[in-house]
């Protein structure tokens, strides 16, 4: 995948009431960790992989983060709630 983006549909939104970040999808919701929904709020099939990587190691003083971003939107693409806008 280079360049993701969120199936149509899907939109991410933080719940106030439960203080969680949500996915939600037509078929329901799935609930995300802060950090997935940070990967997820830059998956807008503009920037590739990398420059998502690039974005969260540059606000996180250079973390290495690639393995961690592309493990989640692998995860993310098989589950069906990623496309690739480059295809």
């Amino acid at each position: 995948m280079t360049h993701p983006r969120l199936v149509t549909g899907a939109r991410l939104r933080y719940d106030e009431v439960r203080e969680e970040h949500l996915l939600l999808v037509p078929e329901g919701a799935v609930r995300l960790n802060p950090s997935a929904a940070e990967v997820l709020g830059l998956c807008d099939g503009e920037r590739t992989v990398e420059d998502i990587v690039g974005v969260l190691s540059s606000r996180y003083d250079g973390a290495d983060l690639g393995d961690d971003v592309r493990e989640l939107v692998d995860g993310m693409a098989e589950r069906g709630l990623l496309v690739d806008a480059g295809s």
